[in-house]
């Protein structure tokens, strides 16, 4: 069986190894959340410094690998480095699980962070290199949706197997194995990339017409744009990860079941996906107003309801608000550069995406102590407040590059 591209055909085969490493970008930092509690009695002598560097540190290598691989695809073979980080991202699953030491667990954190770090970017960049107008939006829809899934999962699955032996979620990060050998099929099929001159005929039909890549290669102006909005809408929706428990707790709600109002989330923004060109085509020029409305009203159920499932419906229209305008980002970032960059722009893009997830805390409890507010309400409010106005900012700039996400057809 053979994928259409808008380029031509790729076997299904192909397909699913750009998918695997989808799913791999959900892993970091998920095998240890479900053990974080038992840590200090399996390590009685850590520190509480320990155990924070053994969730955190993956994540702050991370954004620093992103760049590094976004810029060594200029220079070295895609899949080359793909399989390398591959291997990395294998060899810290295997050495956590010999791992019986909380050093050795700090130092494994540190290579799963490179690892994935490295391949993070490739995730997006091979849909760009294989992928062209709408079935590329398409594949993009596909891959955001497959990680969400995978992040569903594979908490389901870590879960369980914490409760067997503190070792057995570490078995998640020997997953990029099955992506080694999908590798091999990547290789086979993938091109080099087209002619890098600014004004090829092909290059026209994806970018917008006053373009101007300069002598980098990439429309700086409208990447700094992705991503400060992408940027922008995970921190806005990542609170009800962080905080959404602690609201249920002060609405003297059973505070188990954040647990299942967070994997709502989660499996809202994996729906768009599915259905994404579909989706843009519906709303054209007015996406991202309707994104960050539907964001905003989440917001709201959640802060005004006294049910349960009303908190769920707010977390379902939050994560549904989320789950367009992540694929729809990496989508407009392809056509901010040429393609020979096109990996490297998205890799600054998804370097967002954790950077919002590490700065969101500090920056609710910052103004939480400027304002002297205690009530976890405050972080709901504020992010709803904020949501309003960038979707009033949205539906004011419809027209322009940022906000027209009008699908570009080959």
């Amino acid at each position: 069986m053979r994928i259409q591209t808008g380029q031509g055909t790729i076997p299904l085969i192909t397909l699913i190894g750009i998918w695997s490493i989808s799913a791999l970008n959900a892993l970091p930092g998920l095998a240890v959340s479900p053990i974080l509690g038992k840590l200090s009695a399996i390590f009685p002598y850590s520190t509480e410094l320990d155990i924070q560097m053994l969730s955190s540190l993956p994540s702050l290598l991370v954004i620093p690998f992103i760049i590094l691989s976004g810029k060594l695809t200029e220079k070295i073979n895609n899949i080359l480095l793909l399989q390398a980080g591959l291997v990395i991202f294998s060899l810290s699953g295997i050495l956590y699980l010999l791992s019986t030491k909380m050093w050795q667990l700090i130092a494994v954190s540190a290579l799963l962070g490179i690892g994935s770090g490295l391949i993070v970017p490739l995730s997006t960049g091979l849909i760009s290199r294989f992928f062209r107008g709408a079935y590329r939006t398409k594949q993009f829809g596909l891959s955001s949706a497959i990680t969400n899934m995978t992040l569903v999962l594979a908490t389901i699955l870590t879960g369980y197997l914490a409760e067997v032996n503190w070792h057995l979620p570490f078995v998640v990060y020997l997953f990029p194995l099955i992506s080694i050998i999908l590798s091999f099929y990547l290789k086979k099929n993938i091109s080099p990339y087209p002619d890098t001159g600014i004004n090829t005929t092909n290059r026209e039909t994806e970018r917008p017409a006053d373009s101007s890549f300069g002598k980098f290669g990439i429309q700086i102006r409208h990447l700094m744009q992705i991503m400060s909005f992408y940027g922008l809408a995970t921190y806005l929706v990542i609170i009800i990860s962080f905080n959404l428990p602690f609201l249920m707790k002060e609405y003297h709600f059973t505070s188990g079941n954040s647990g299942i109002m967070i994997s709502l989330f989660f499996l809202a923004i994996m729906a768009p996906g599915f259905t994404l060109n579909q989706i843009v085509s519906f709303f054209g020029k007015k996406t991202k107003f309707a994104c960050m409305l539907s964001i905003a009203i989440g917001m709201a159920l959640i802060l005004v309801s006294r049910t349960e499932w009303l908190i769920g419906l707010g977390c379902i229209f939050a994560g549904l608000g989320y789950g367009v305008i992540q694929p729809v980002a990496y989508d407009k970032t392809t056509r901010t550069a040429i393609p020979s960059k096109v990996t490297l722009a998205l890799a600054f893009v998804m370097a967002m995406n954790y950077l919002a997830i590490l700065l969101c805390p500090f920056i609710i409890n910052m103004f939480k102590d400027m304002l002297h507010i205690e009530t976890q309400q405050f972080a709901f409010i504020f992010n709803m407040v904020i949501a309003l106005i960038a979707a009033a900012w949205a539906y004011i700039k419809q027209d322009s590059f940022l906000f027209d996400d009008r699908i570009k057809q080959v």
